[in-house]
């Protein structure tokens, strides 16, 4: 089955699933699940595609073992992110930028961690980019390891098995089942959305702050006067 590529080939789940199959599959949920380079990776689509390819028999692996093995995949990419934590430890804060890895990735899976404790992990699982940083931050602050192994497999479970089984529930809809390439464009639509709109609002943070450090046309005298409140 071709679908309309909304962006580079081989990020569409349609086309990592007919080149790669099931294994293709399992090495790119252990990678988004918890290392660096994995967190552009299409996790959530791709999950979804694979259910739905299963339920209209286009991918010819059974549903139950699909969900096993994606569970576990997930589960063991968290249990990798968490052990470079903790290796890596504060270091990584200081770890600078390049093409794959960015600070600011880093910070917002350090706030998310810290705003919403062990649960994070589970809550994580849904918001792309910061699942792949989240168990990586839980190993670098010293997580308990009980705590970890816990929610890990919790998210895991809901995350792997939950949108899989929502993607094969939805190819029995018989509107889903007669319009599947359409589908399949809304859902790389609706993964990008989240990555987007931090995109944007990131965008818009440094224009504020660029604005306040020294708007076109502020005097030096009042620039240097602001910096010195500071």
């Amino acid at each position: 089955m071709t679908t309309l590529a909304l962006g580079p080939s081989w990020l569409d789940p349609d086309y990592l699933l007919n080149q790669f199959g099931l294994w293709g599959l399992l090495l790119i949920v252990f990678a988004e699940s918890g290392l660096l380079i994995g967190f552009f990776l299409p996790g959530d689509s791709l999950l979804f595609t694979t259910g739905l390819l299963i339920t209209t028999n286009k991918l010819d692996t059974p549903l139950w073992l699909a969900c096993v093995l994606i569970c576990l995949a997930a589960i063991l990419g968290d249990q990798a992110g968490y052990l470079f934590g903790k290796k890596v430890g504060p270091s990584l804060f200081n770890r600078p930028d390049s093409k794959l890895f960015k600070q600011e990735n880093v910070v917002k899976a350090h706030d998310f961690f810290e705003k919403y404790g062990p649960k994070s992990l589970v809550l994580a699982r849904f918001v792309p980019i910061v699942r792949t940083f989240t168990p990586i931050i839980a190993g670098v602050s010293g997580m308990r390891y009980r705590s970890f192994i816990t929610f890990n497999i919790i998210g895991g479970v809901m995350w792997g098995a939950g949108v899989t089984l929502l993607g094969a529930w939805l190819g029995n809809i018989e509107f889903v089942h007669k319009n599947i390439e359409a589908i399949l464009i809304l859902i790389v639509l609706v993964s990008v959305v989240p990555i987007a709109i931090e995109f944007l609002r990131a965008r818009s943070k440094s224009k504020k702050a660029a604005a306040e450090d020294g708007a076109p046309g502020t005097p030096p005298a009042q620039q240097r006067g602001r910096h010195a409140k500071r």
